[in-house]
């Protein structure tokens, strides 16, 4: 690659290089500042927004950067465009959140003698979830994902004050592993039956008449097994309800989110760029006819949604029991890349946007409920509602919007994917999701009962949002209402994205 290449490259992936500039920023900054590393949240805060700031203005930003020198093709190992850009968006705009959450946690507070390497982790995750999301090539798709999985490894076992935060990084790295190593094993495969690793490549590869295809299918599904982990899909989900518990809330919260986006995004990618022979005028992808990816996405999505919420129904921990809700929505979101088309593409990201104000409300304020009581059981909430108003409506706001229930901006997120899947006439499905939603709502409900008809204890706590925390729950909270009546803005922010995806 001469320079003149690697300064395009450079410049398309500009995001990234401000990410890892910041990063080293904040590693020699942890080296400088022995004793007083209150700046540090300051300095990884910066450098989120001028990532963010970047992209927003750049936003038609589109290209491959990487290309080999010798290649014959002008396809690259990264694929930049507005639908990547619009994941890389959402994954900042949470990490933002994410500084916030861990300033005011107890938690972290009182690690903060490590801060330094707290957010040099969190920013390990931010580049390895950026590079996943614009992978084109399986190469560096497992490098990102390994990146993403190494910091948060550490960072679920980060605080070490209870032993449940050790247990949840060894079963988090345990699992990780597996899942890794079958997956690379998938990759070895697939690159000794094509010759190739990039995405596009595989695409004109397997426009060949001569496929082998056990072979093909088995490699693919052990691909699909290491991306499925990464996204708490059915039946890789084992690890989330104990790394979602013992983890720091604002790290669950963090797994919950942006790393789930960013997992979809490159599921989303590796499927439409490898796998569409053509798109039709309708916005529908015609898939290569060698393997039946609308069946297995649509056989996960249901055993996904339905373990999730099934098992979501006897927790008493408030956060394991959103860490089945969040395999739930998983499930949900699998559906909409099941129709494998421009609308349900529409669907996922309308979902995600939603999913990311409601998810981070909800761990935000169980997080500021726990620093209080010290306790995350739901019969401890009884009565909350009366003795944190605020904190009380505001949960109740981000519960509803879970469940799907106008008029918050839940039901816009379902609404746009049950459409999509009543106009790929997969009517049977549909229904299934909405039985689905309609056993979510029974344990969220739950948590409402105990808030509003259950008198209060000697254990529930009285609990003010001050300061920032009161802003950022009004940031949180606001929008989840604002957009459940008003959504014209997200969705032509999203069908812009959705103009441009590289192939």
């Amino acid at each position: 690659m001469d320079l003149t290449n690697l300064y395009y490259s450079l410049r398309l992936i500009l995001p990234e290089v401000i990410v890892s500039v910041a990063l080293l920023i904040i590693v020699i900054a942890d080296l400088i500042l022995h004793r007083d590393k209150k700046s540090i949240p300051y300095i990884a805060l910066t450098g989120m927004l001028a990532a963010l700031a970047f992209m927003i203005t750049d936003l038609a930003q589109q290209g491959f950067a990487f290309i080999p020198s010798k290649s014959q093709h002008m396809f690259g190992m990264v694929a930049v465009d507005a639908f990547g850009t619009f994941f890389k968006i959402l994954i900042i705009i949470s990490s933002v959140f994410i500084v916030f959450f861990s300033n005011s946690s107890l938690e972290i507070q009182k690690v903060s003698d490590r801060i330094g390497e707290y957010y040099t982790l969190i920013y390990g995750m931010i580049l390895g979830m950026m590079f996943m999301i614009s992978a084109s090539d399986l190469i560096l798709i497992y490098l990102s994902i390994e990146l993403l999985s190494l910091s948060s490894y550490v960072l679920a076992g980060f605080t070490k004050l209870r032993d449940r935060n050790s247990e949840a990084s060894l079963k988090y790295i345990i699992y990780g592993a597996v899942s890794s190593g079958i997956m690379l094993f998938g990759i070895s495969i697939l690159y000794g039956i094509s010759g190739t690793t990039n995405l596009m490549a595989l695409n004109k590869f397997f426009q060949s008449p001569e496929l082998n295809l056990l072979t093909l299918s088995f490699s693919l599904i052990l691909i699909f097994a290491g991306i499925g982990y990464k996204i708490s899909a059915a039946p890789f989900h084992f690890w989330t309800p104990d790394v979602y518990e013992g983890a720091p809330i604002a790290i669950t919260a963090y797994l919950s989110v942006a790393s789930k986006a960013a997992g979809f995004a490159l599921l989303i990618r590796f499927i439409r760029t490898s796998f569409v022979a053509v798109v039709d005028a309708q916005g529908n992808w015609i898939l290569f006819d060698f393997f039946d990816w609308r069946s297995l996405l649509i056989i996960i999505s249901i055993l996904t949604m339905t373990l999730g919420n099934f098992s979501a129904l006897w927790q008493n921990n408030l956060k394991r029991m959103l860490a089945y809700s969040s395999i739930a929505h998983a499930g949900y979101i699998l559906l909409g890349l099941a129709v494998l088309s421009v609308h349900g593409l529409i669907a996922i990201m309308v979902y995600f946007l939603i999913y990311l104000l409601m998810n981070l409300g909800a761990f935000f304020i169980v997080m500021l409920i726990a620093d209080k009581s010290g306790s995350e059981n739901i019969d401890d909430y009884s009565g909350l509602g009366y003795t944190s108003p605020l904190l009380g409506v505001a949960l109740s706001i981000f519960l509803i919007s879970l469940t799907g229930i106008p008029p918050t901006a839940g039901f816009i997120a379902k609404l746009y994917l049950f459409i999509a899947l009543v106009d790929a006439n997969m009517i049977a499905v549909a229904v299934i999701a909405l039985l689905n939603t309609v056993v979510s709502l029974y344990y969220y409900v739950r948590v409402l009962k105990h808030m509003y008809l259950t008198k209060p204890s000697a254990s529930t706590s009285s609990v003010r949002a001050v300061g920032i925390n009161y802003a950022v729950v009004l940031i949180l909270t606001i929008p989840v209402i604002l957009f459940g009546l008003y959504f014209t803005p997200i969705l032509e922010f999203v069908k812009n994205c959705i103009s441009i995806l590289s192939i």
